[in-house]
């Protein structure tokens, strides 16, 4: 039977229970109850079942990134800690929590593997890793939405829902909400260059779409990689950066802009069919990148503002590229990095500096 003791645990059969103030809601007809716990009861109890690998009831989790993971323990280990919540399934028929809907509690059995992770291995992962190097870590409260019994198409569906349906935020979005507050403005500022190549990479729409070489990605040979766009775009996201001194302050704008200017020059390449060919198209390798960025925050973002327009239809008017003369990698071989990004540069200036209209001068 029950026994409880002043600090609020109970004994049950010999495992050890505890009891915990609850708020009761439903995920569509999926009754979840949501509390707090500490970190070492909830490495103690979760188990992440795999799908394709257990066979069981719940299994939707893909395998652990190590990678990930260290992040995380290193995350943690500077002392902070996450405000969502980690979302469990019970699954252990023989200790089954005890639900009071009067008094608002709910009794848990702490046992070994009592509950499936549907949302936040990753991070249990790191609490695990990091409890290993700093035990008092294990004292922290951690929020936990737990659900009783999944079948594994609803425990799928609420996967799907976080994993498809919720997007994070860019970690730099801190940059535009509470700027001044930034300490280490060289981290905010490549924390901002790394989600605007993350949003360039992963946006469908963009032109480099899966074409930005990410630390732990499927390894390829073609591609830029991820620290080539950081270097790029730093200095300009800074506080007294480019696109502030053009009050292009927010990662929205900032990528739209990207965005328009990358499609802008893709629209050009396309009129030949060269955009994807990655032999030719400049573009697609760190030279060109370099080049284009180079352009876009040197002069084209100037000719944009005394616009007041930043719209792809804007930039492929002032670009003007001669498709008969497209610059290739061919004419880029044999030069050092350096020389070549300045010609791409160059090339670009090329257009708009034509495509002018004295006509208009007022002299």
């Amino acid at each position: 039977m029950y026994v409880y003791t002043i600090l609020g645990n109970i004994k049950f059969m010999g495992n050890n229970v505890k009891t915990f103030r609850y708020l009761a809601t439903d995920f569509g007809d999926i009754p979840t109850y949501t509390f707090v716990m500490t970190a070492k009861d909830l490495v103690h109890l979760h188990y992440v079942a795999v799908r394709g690998v257990d066979k069981e009831d719940g299994a939707v989790q893909r395998t652990l990134n190590t990678r990930r993971i260290n992040d995380i323990k290193k995350f943690i280990l500077e002392g902070h800690t996450f405000f969502n919540s980690f979302i469990l399934n019970w699954t252990d028929k023989n200790f089954i929590p005890e639900i009071n809907t009067k008094e608002l509690t709910l009794s848990i059995p702490i046992i070994n593997r009592g509950a499936q992770v549907i949302d936040g291995q990753h991070r249990i992962a790191g609490f695990e890793a990091a409890i290993e190097e700093d035990n008092s870590i294990g004292n922290r409260n951690v929020i936990i939405t737990l659900c009783l019994g999944l079948h594994t198409k609803q425990a799928a569906e609420i996967f799907l829902n976080i994993n498809t349906e919720q997007k994070p935020v860019p970690k730099s979005l801190i940059y535009d909400l509470f700027g001044e507050l930034v300490e280490d403005e060289n981290k905010a500022a490549i924390n901002r260059s790394t989600d605007l190549a993350r949003e360039l990479n992963e946006n469908p729409e963009s032109p480099l779409y899966n074409f930005i070489k990410f630390p732990g990605s499927p390894k390829r040979s073609q591609g830029i990689e991820l620290s080539t766009v950081v270097s790029a775009l730093r200095e300009h996201v800074k506080m007294n950066g480019t696109l502030r001194n053009y009050r292009l302050e927010t990662f929205d704008k900032q990528f739209k802009i990207l965005l328009n200017y990358f499609l802008s020059i893709k629209y050009f390449y396309d009129t030949e069919g060269l955009w994807d060919n990655k032999n030719k198209n400049p573009f697609l390798k760190a030279v060109g990148l370099n080049g284009a960025i180079d352009f876009l925050m040197t002069k084209l973002i100037h000719l944009c503002a005394e616009k007041k327009s930043f719209t792809q239809n804007t930039m492929q008017k002032i670009l003007a590229i001669d498709t008969s003369n497209l610059l290739t990698l061919e004419s880029l071989r044999g030069i050092d990095g350096k020389t070549g990004r300045r010609k791409v540069k160059e090339y670009l200036e090329s257009g708009s500096i034509y495509n002018i209209n004295s006509d208009e001068y007022e002299i």
